[in-house]
């Protein structure tokens, strides 16, 4: 039946360290997706857009794919690579032309980064090719919203800041839940980090390491950019 082949980890069953190399992702549906991104950035002559289209095959063409199904700290990697790396190059190849919205925005991409961290929630888009896709597109739209509210023409640099150190707390916060948690969290992920050499905890106590600190460095490469904007229209501005 249909129905039946959507029950499965869309991106395979967990790979070992033996076959992990071999593991690459050629589902047509996705290559034709990415390749149409990819005539349509191209087209716009958008070096960003291209940028994110190559950080999208790394998510779901590479290799990485396949690990993210046997360890919870690469699907860390995964959605980071989503949320705080494609999402803000695809909103700079196709800014808001209007402000308003920053609050929702970041409402909105809090909620569905916690809310596909939840247990039930998270295990479900393993186990199944639909909901998985749901989570992706959820993930990756929810927080192209949040990015293109940042770069809007209407905010202002001290808006922009605001947003960015909110949607990089509400992050590390979440990671460090997942890091103090005092036991493993994830069905789907209970039993294929020990062929890793790692404990299910430990694993995901490295998913929340990720998440809580190095995910932080696009935010702060943008916080940065964002204020010394911010301080040369000052400086234009008093001269």
């Amino acid at each position: 039946m249909l129905s039946d082949a959507w029950i499965r980890t869309y991106c395979g069953p967990a790979p070992g360290p033996e076959d992990f190399w071999f593991r690459w992702n050629f589902d047509p549906l996705l290559l034709a997706a990415l390749s149409l991104l990819f005539f349509v950035v191209l087209r716009a002559r958008s070096c960003h857009g291209l940028a994110a289209v190559g950080v999208l095959v790394l998510a779901f063409v590479s290799p990485l794919c396949a690990l993210s199904s046997a360890l919870f700290s690469a699907r860390v990697v995964h959605h980071v690579l989503l949320v705080a790396v494609a999402a803000p190059l695809l909103a700079r190849a196709w800014p808001s032309r209007r402000a308003g919205g920053a609050m929702a925005a970041f409402a909105v991409s809090t909620v569905v980064l916690w809310g596909w961290h939840l247990p039930v929630a998270y295990d479900l888009a393993l186990s199944h090719v639909g909901v998985y896709w749901l989570m992706q597109i959820s993930l990756l739209g929810a927080a192209l919203w949040f990015w293109r509210a940042v770069f809007s023409p209407g905010c202002t640099p001290v808006e922009a800041l605001t947003l960015l150190i909110a949607g990089f707390a509400q992050m590390g916060l979440l990671g460090a839940i997942l890091t103090f948690a005092p036991e493993a969290l994830y069905a789907a992920h209970a039993v294929a980090p020990m062929d890793w050499g790692f404990s299910p905890l430990a694993d995901q106590q490295l998913g929340g390491i990720l998440m809580w600190v190095p995910a932080g460095l696009p935010y702060a490469v943008v916080a940065g950019a964002v204020a010394r904007r911010g301080w040369a229209t000052l400086r234009a501005g008093s001269a």
